[in-house]
């Protein structure tokens, strides 16, 4: 059967036919064993194309059961996205092979949902040509939508509009009302290059009767009630667009109109609204002023405006109401943005509406919650079943520095006291999130891989004996690289990795070796504080019970990293009389000789240069990035880096692992965020998710901030996404809360980044009211006097700027603080109806 073989591989489907066509039933089934075994053993065991048409031939000609074909050839190597289904039911049809629909209905549902398309057109062939209905799982669904746009190669010089493939599918009346019901299948309608085919499609067919216009009616309400991502709303909004709803039609659904009205995202609750405002008199007065009270407390000014103008149109129409659509206007009387505030106490007026006169009432400070103490650590991992519970979350996520922390201590205690039960517990765990399949060999300086080299190791004794080598080798190179900086001594050569990935590498290196050794106390360097922190009283009590042993070179560095910057002679006096090299290394650091402060310097870079003639991200990157560079003090040597932040430019540098660093040095706040801005500064000029969630982590360290940590708060506020402004948020509140926040140079540095086009200004305003709302508000206040001088002073100031002189005029009045805002006065004197000059006529009016 060798030339079979070499058929199957080569994609000859003739040949493997013929082959077939000569062999009784028992043969065949033989075949069929060898065909699953080759399959399975085959190195490049990789399928496409006619290869795959192939194989699906011989599959169907010698397998005895769907199931047994399903399993071979859902495989995820076998790719049946061009595969020939018609070859298939031939066969079939030669064989007499009853079960070709059950084999196509497992199939349908082996379909990925992030992939429909691999296997989908496959499938399909096969239902149809058996003539049966179609599954309506999520997965043949979804490439059922995204069939509509993408059809295969030899399929398309006899491709038919959309329209006139809909109107004869088959498929069309079981799958249509799912089409409303799989969550994101809107993305896969929009996938192609006409993004509006699909909605011009259904809607055309309802007007010509082949689809029930009420069914496709019902189903986009029925969606955009239930919400999704806003590229898989856009086609089922479009096509409610392309429907126009009658008044009657949107009065028979008012409930689910009124409910979009109130909660919807923007672009659908206008579509809501536009209904019900050209639906006449059909929906109840009572049920619209319910919904607008809601509806007026939306950030959504667009949406907002259009409210206003409706139920001022209302009042008209209902002078008998009037002044119950007052009240209803009055609620948009709190609406963060004062121009619609301006614009609803006055409608509201003029319909008789007459509110209880204001109470104002200042407060001169920040009303803010007293700091909450620090918390400590949770106690050292001394169960295998909690370490291996511990382990398994930190695989599934972020990389937490407490949980490696945690996870690097246990596995010293529990490897050299009860190694066997570990290894037990902990190998099904490592194999259930694949560690170390996708870890390259030559990967040593990778915290990834060394972490996941630990782990095997505790797991097993074989491949522990393999990584030995390589342990030894990272604290060989890493020996000449101390953290501790060199007073006087020779500057040696640049650190040539980030101080984290050195340091912990090194650190990870050290946990193995230590895997060989028996009942190990644990850490020196074990937090106790969630910051990072280690108290010096504890990692005294840590050397005194270790005695004259030896300690590991790196905990015991990391460990004096951690310790709090202040002298404490007592306690450095009982250090130097363990009369250990350990002890006398922690009076030394207790008594001043601890890490020194470095130099600063704020610098603008620009981007890298471009890479060959095709370097698709270069056109993504900033053009200049503000960062600020860091160099140790004059006489101190940094083999580690550890103190040197160099200017390196838009694209270049090392990144990565920033949850890592303020644990690495939770008392030096500055220098830890110089190292961070790059990764922050991502989040708001690179739409990079999650690079400023760090802020929080930074804010809980100590030491002072400086022009680091106030660039850093400033990015942050500009961030893309919402969960990294969140971040930024609650690191401002924070040190707030603790007297730690530079309120002006934070606001200096937003007002710079954001007249120099850095940052997109418009962001900044959110979580700035937001703080205000939580209390602060003479910080928020003090921060804007300092950000609008640069703003005011550009020819045209970025979108956003009317925003921030609106919650500064509100922050001035409700603090009653008088601050000089220069450049204030000229836009005032520009005069003018533009939105700026009467916020900044605002702000002045509050100032005087």
């Amino acid at each position: 059967m060798t030339d079979f073989f070499e058929s199957l591989v080569r994609g000859d489907v003739p040949a493997v036919r013929s082959v077939l066509h000569a062999l009784d039933e028992p043969a065949r089934r033989a075949l069929g064993e060898e065909v699953v075994a080759h399959v399975r053993r085959r190195r490049d065991n990789w399928w496409w194309g006619k290869e795959a048409t192939a194989l699906a031939v011989a599959v169907v000609g010698t397998l005895s059961t769907a199931t047994k074909a399903a399993a071979l050839l859902g495989r995820r190597s076998v790719m049946l996205r061009d595969a020939d289904p018609e070859q298939v039911v031939a066969m079939a049809r030669q064989r007499g092979v009853t079960w070709l629909p059950e084999l196509a209905y497992k199939l349908a549902d082996r379909l990925r949902r992030s992939e429909p398309w691999e296997g989908w057109h496959f499938a399909a062939g096969l239902l149809l040509a058996e003539k049966v209905a179609p599954p309506t799982g999520d997965a043949f669904v979804a490439g059922w939508a995204y069939a509509m746009w993408w059809q295969r190669p030899h399929d398309r010089p006899q491709q038919l509009p959309l329209v006139d493939r809909l109107r004869a599918d088959p498929f069309l009346d079981v799958l249509l009302p799912r089409l409303f019901e799989v969550d994101g299948v809107g993305a896969d309608l929009t996938f192609g290059g006409d993004r509006q085919a699909a909605p011009r499609a259904l809607a055309a067919l309802a007007a010509e009767g082949r689809i029930d216009r009420a069914v496709l009616l019902d189903g986009v309400l029925g969606r955009l009630l239930r919400g999704d991502r806003p590229v898989a709303l856009r086609p089922f909004l479009a096509l409610h667009d392309l429907l126009a709803p009658t008044p009657e039609e949107v009065a028979a659904r008012s409930s689910g109109y009124l409910r979009l009205l109130a909660d919807a995202p923007g672009p659908v609750a206008m579509a809501a609204q536009r209904a019900l405002r050209d639906s006449g008199d059909s929906v109840e007065l009572e049920s619209l002023l319910e919904a607008a009270r809601t509806m007026l407390t939306r950030p959504d000014k667009t949406l907002v405006r259009a409210q206003l103008s409706w139920l001022d149109r209302l009042a008209g129409q209902w002078p008998g109401r009037a002044a119950e659509i007052g009240a209803v206007l009055a609620v948009a009387a709190e609406h963060p943005a004062a121009d619609l505030r301006d614009r609803a106490v006055a409608l509201a007026e003029r319909h008789g509406h007459r509110p209880a006169p204001a109470v104002a009432v200042r407060v001169a400070g920040d009303e803010l919650p007293p700091p909450a103490p620090v918390a400590a650590t949770p106690p050292p991992i001394t169960e295998v079943d909690e370490l291996v519970e511990e382990v398994s979350a930190l695989l599934g996520g972020r990389w937490p520095a407490l949980a490696v922390e945690r996870v690097a201590d246990g596995l010293v205690r529990l490897g050299t006291t009860d190694r066997d039960r570990l290894a037990a517990a902990l190998l099904p765990v490592l194999r259930h999130h694949r560690v170390g399949a996708d870890d390259h060999i030559w990967a040593v300086f990778n915290l990834s891989v060394q972490l996941h080299g630990v782990l095997l190791a505790a797991a097993a004794q074989a491949e522990a004996a393999t990584r030995r080598d390589q342990w030894a080798g990272i604290l060989t190179e890493s020996r000449p690289r101390t953290p501790r900086p060199f007073r006087g001594g020779p500057a040696g050569p640049p650190a040539r990795r980030p101080a984290p990935t050195q340091l912990y590498c090194a650190r990870l290196a050290e946990v193995g070796q230590r895997l060989d050794g028996r009942d190990d106390p644990g850490l020196l360097a074990a937090p106790t504080s969630v910051t990072g922190a280690v108290d010096p009283a504890a990692l005294y009590d840590r050397l005194a019970v270790l005695g004259d042993r030896p300690v590991w070179r790196w905990d015991l560095t990391q460990a004096l990293l951690r310790l709090p910057a202040k002298v404490d002679e007592g306690l450095a006096a009982k250090a130097a009389a363990l009369g250990t090299p350990a002890g006398a290394e922690l009076a030394g650091w207790l008594r001043g000789d601890t890490l020194p402060a470095p130099v600063h310097q704020v610098v603008t870079v620009g981007r890298r240069e471009r890479v060959g003639s095709y370097d698709f991200r270069y056109d993504r990157l900033p053009g200049r990035r503000t960062v600020v560079a860091t160099t140790p003090p004059d006489g101190v040597a940094d083999p580690l880096g550890l103190l040197t932040v160099p200017e390196h430019l838009v694209g270049r540098g090392h990144g990565g692992w920033g949850d890592l660093w303020p644990a690495l040095l939770p008392g030096h706040r500055d220098l830890v965020a110089a190292h961070l801005i790059p990764e922050v500064a991502r989040a708001a000029q690179e739409d990079v998710r999650e690079g400023a969630t760090v802020l929080p982590a930074l804010a809980e360290c100590t030491g002072t901030g400086g022009p680091a940590l106030d660039l850093a708060l400033a990015y942050g506020l500009c961030a893309r996404h919402e969960v990294d402004r969140v971040a930024a948020l609650d690191a401002l509140l924070m040190l707030a809360t603790a007297g730690d926040l530079d309120a002006p140079a934070v606001g200096g540095r937003l007002g710079a980044l954001a007249a120099d086009g850095q940052v997109t200004l418009a962001r900044a305003a959110t979580p700035l009211r937001d703080a205000v709302a939580a209390g602060a508000r003479l910080s928020t206040w003090r921060l804007l006097a300092a950000a609008l001088p640069p703003l005011l002073a550009t020819p045209t100031p970025p979108r956003g700027t009317p925003d921030l002189l609106t919650l500064a005029a509100e922050t001035a009045t409700a603090t009653g603080v008088r601050i000089e805002v220069p450049g204030l006065a000229d836009v005032v004197a520009r005069g003018g109806g533009t939105r700026l000059v009467t916020e900044a006529r605002r702000l002045t009016t509050a100032l005087a």
